[in-house]
């Protein structure tokens, strides 16, 4: 069985009537333990001196401090409490343990993560710390990968870690994401695909297979996918029109072409606003299913 980490257990004491969907986490965890493939553990805390790793150490301890600016929690989009201290450690921890048990056994997935609209120094659209960017920090300061591609396909740039890595010639960010969607101030990625509103699974699947040459023709050592399910028709944030059948393959796309180079996969879940929201754990669910498939499972 494979052991995925995950975070619902911090419940996040938001307003009644926020629109970020936490309850997507739990709906995930319970359909992929109906499949009796997965092992489910809670994710680990990350540790101060990790994220700073991707981090400025004084956005990072206002954060634990609570002293974080109104301006800044706004951008952010969450209240500050100590749940959300918890929680945001339970998301890079889990990261960061999906990347060690990927260097151990070919891939590794995480129920949370994805927190791509982090900067360095401040946090943005329901990101506090930018996970990948702390994994891949973690990777090239252990020594465990030098050369990593960052394959993000949600429907919203990765604007975080896109500047964050923009003049880090060893990391490659790839953002395939709708052009007239949040962030409305893009970053550049080292290679940005912005699609037009409303594309569906043909023309997204035919950009995709377009694109991908350019990651493998970079020669990383270590890939980390952004598996957002906003690209979703039934997507409130997402603006683009894809099925699950064409979210399914754009799943196995990325990941026969990651198994065939043999390269170490870590899989974070990124956002997801379907309404219902059901719609949206089962993209995340097929995604690690998908994953099953392709990678095995020990």
């Amino acid at each position: 069985m494979k052991t995925l980490y995950y975070t619902d257990h911090y419940v996040l004491p938001l307003p009644e009537g926020h629109r970020f969907p936490i309850e997507k986490y739990r709906l995930t965890r319970e359909l992929l333990a109906g499949d009796g493939r997965f092992r489910f553990e809670p994710a680990p805390l990350a540790d101060r001196k990790t994220i700073e790793l991707a981090h400025d150490p004084e956005y990072v301890s206002a954060f634990f401090g609570g002293t974080l600016s109104p301006q800044a929690i706004r951008r952010i989009g969450f209240p500050w409490s100590a749940e959300l201290v918890k929680r945001t450690l339970a998301s890079v921890g889990g990261t960061l343990a999906a990347t060690k048990e990927a260097l151990a056994s070919g891939w590794g997935g995480t129920l949370a993560g994805g927190t791509h609209h982090a900067f360095r120094n401040e946090g943005s659209g329901f990101c506090v710390f930018n996970d990948i960017a702390v994994a891949v920090q973690w990777l090239r300061t252990t020594g465990a990968a030098k050369r990593i591609a960052i394959v993000d396909l949600d429907v919203h740039q990765g604007d975080g870690t896109a500047q964050i890595f923009q003049a880090e010639p060893d990391v490659l960010t790839l953002s395939v994401h709708c052009e007239v969607n949040f962030p409305f101030r893009k970053q550049q990625s080292k290679i940005d695909i912005a699609l037009a509103e409303g594309v569906e699974d043909d023309e997204y699947l035919r950009v995709l297979e377009g694109v991908l040459p350019q990651v493998w023709e970079f020669a990383p050592q270590f890939v980390l996918y952004q598996a957002g399910a906003d690209p979703l028709y039934t997507d409130s944030l997402g603006k683009l029109k894809l099925t699950h059948e064409g979210l399914i393959a754009r799943d196995r796309l990325v990941m026969e072409a990651v198994n065939k180079r043999g390269l170490p996969f870590v899989i974070t879940m990124g956002g997801g606003y379907s309404k219902p929201i059901e719609n949206t754990a089962l993209v995340h669910a097929n995604t690690y299913r998908v994953a099953a498939e392709v990678f095995g499972i020990p």
